[in-house]
């Protein structure tokens, strides 16, 4: 299982040309792309290094979701142990020089030179060439993935295909369109080049399913419903996923990469912090802070949002049946943990309260929060982050179907995700959730990916683009500027250090 992801400094993948006399000697213990790449076991470690990059601080363990959540109404303040950071993209007041946001702008363009490398290096390595086309499609998918997150969450940015040879090869801002054709056209490569799936060692790689999933959701974005059902049906029709019976495996440590999974990132509790994890290494920094940093008896930073724990369907509510997934995606005060050896009260929880039916009480994370099988407070652990899996396909592929006139097929696909045997939900239409008409079924797949992917990242950009196409019924955020907060600035590093990049090709509003 791929819980490792070996190294190589990205310094080892970029030979910037010295201009002084004193400064064109090489050092000699450091390997250049003029060495490197000669065969394949240094392209597989090229490769390799690009998941490390996606699993570093930087990235999925830790502001990744931090800047996803927080720019989402799917969590709320635990309290004033949550830094001014990351209090900024929750109330909106953030600005170029916000850190999260910088760290995530650093990672996906670090992600994006490793892969870079290995696309403009690996033709020249003697090697097997089914296993270079497997590895070029590995770093053309994270290329991908990485400026699919820059394009939405930015707009248009620096488009770079290729290795910065000298410090003049930086670009300017190309537009939103050229980065989605990038995309699309590494994609495509990507789905060709990458097996179904992987066994044993190799597992946690990405997938042609992985690049078809994606795929159907940068179509999603660019409002073609058609394309991005076709790419959908992809993964549906391959057989090689399924919705796991037991909804919280979806979380848990030892159900990693179960079928259900379709994107997934590897951890592994090798030390007990992560602190520098920055990609250059393997060691303490293969843990994640998920757990610490939400878990109820962990720093408690984000807490679920009032709107997001309403949401769920349960009898005192009105509704046919208490929704499972409601005590499988948040802890509450006299829930058991530590293997059932302890129970959570007050004293144990720092924080806000939430409310809950109009009663006030402490609710937190129960999704990749270890603590369900330990009681340590500040706890680092190596769950795995599912970035993708199969109930996020079928709830995607449920809106295609919306959006292309095939209600009774969007009904079908939101059906078969409650009809999971741990979750048994009534199917729609219920009572409040009719599905007569476009708009009605509409609301029912906006609830359904809020009960079933709350917390995962997801709703952020689930909002962007219903705003942009005018889906939105109202909109979930006070401090919501029109045109300013549909994007995040540019990072004001990127306007300090890139002479392509000025002060006039600021996003509006800052």
């Amino acid at each position: 299982m791929l819980k490792k992801y070996f190294f190589i400094s990205i310094a080892s993948l970029l030979l910037l040309v010295a201009c002084s006399k004193g400064l064109d000697q090489l050092d000699p213990n450091r390997v250049t792309t003029d060495k490197f790449f000669s065969n394949a076991n240094e392209v597989t470690n090229a490769v390799n290094s690009i998941y490390a990059i996606i699993q570093s601080n930087s990235l999925v363990a830790r502001e990744y979701w931090f800047l996803h959540d927080l720019r989402s109404d799917d969590v709320a303040s635990g309290g004033g142990q949550l830094e001014t950071p990351r209090n900024q993209l929750l109330i909106g007041s953030h600005d170029p020089n916000n850190s999260v946001m910088n760290d995530v702008w650093r990672g996906l363009y670090r992600a994006i030179h490793r892969a870079n490398s290995v696309v403009e290096f690996a033709p020249r390595a003697t090697m097997d060439d089914n296993l270079r086309r497997r590895l070029v499609g590995e770093a053309r998918f994270w290329r991908a993935w990485s400026y699919f997150e820059l394009v939405s969450l930015w707009g248009g940015v620096p488009l770079y295909t290729e290795t910065i040879k000298t410090p003049a090869g930086t670009a300017g801002r190309a537009t939103a369109d050229a980065v989605y054709q990038q995309i699309i056209a590494d994609l495509k490569e990507a789905q060709t080049a990458l097996p179904a799936r992987y066994e044993g060692a190799n597992a946690g790689r990405v997938t042609s399913g992985a690049a078809s999933a994606l795929l159907g959701k940068v179509y999603m974005h660019r409002n073609d419903y058609n394309a991005a059902k076709t790419e959908l049906q992809k993964v549906i029709s391959s057989g090689v996923y399924r919705l796991v019976d037991n909804y919280i495996d979806n979380f848990l440590e030892e159900t990693e990469l179960n079928a259900e999974s379709v994107l997934e990132i590897g951890y592994s509790k090798i030390g007990d912090v992560n602190w520098d994890g920055d990609g250059n290494g393997a060691g303490n920094n293969e843990t994640t802070p998920r757990s610490q940093e939400y878990a109820a008896i962990g720093w408690r930073n984000c807490i679920p949002s009032d709107r997001l724990i309403n949401e769920f369907e349960t009898v005192k509510r009105g509704d046919a049946k208490d929704d499972p997934r409601y005590r499988m995606s948040f802890y509450f005060l006299g829930d058991r943990f530590n293997n059932d050896r302890d129970v959570l009260t007050n004293d144990r929880v720092q924080g806000n309260l939430s409310t809950v039916d109009g009663e006030r009480t402490k609710v937190s994370w129960r999704k990749y929060a270890a603590m369900y099988k330990t009681a340590d407070t500040y706890y680092t652990s190596g769950i795995n982050m599912r970035l993708m899996r199969y109930a996020e396909v079928l709830l995607m592929m449920a809106e295609c179907e919306i959006e292309t006139g095939n209600l009774a097929g969007a009904v079908a696909l939101m059906n078969q995700v409650r009809a999971r045997p741990s979750v048994a939900m009534p199917p729609y239409p219920t009572a409040k959730f009719p599905t007569s008409t476009k708009d009605q079924v509409f609301a029912a797949l906006v609830h359904e990916k809020s009960v079933e992917l709350g917390g995962e990242w997801i709703r952020n950009r689930d909002l962007l683009r219903w705003r942009a196409q005018n889906k939105l019924t109202r909109e979930p955020f006070s401090y919501f500027q029109r045109n300013k907060h549909e994007l995040l600035p540019i990072p004001q590093q990127e306007i300090d250090n890139n002479s392509r990049v000025e002060q006039k090709d600021q996003n509006p509003g800052y």
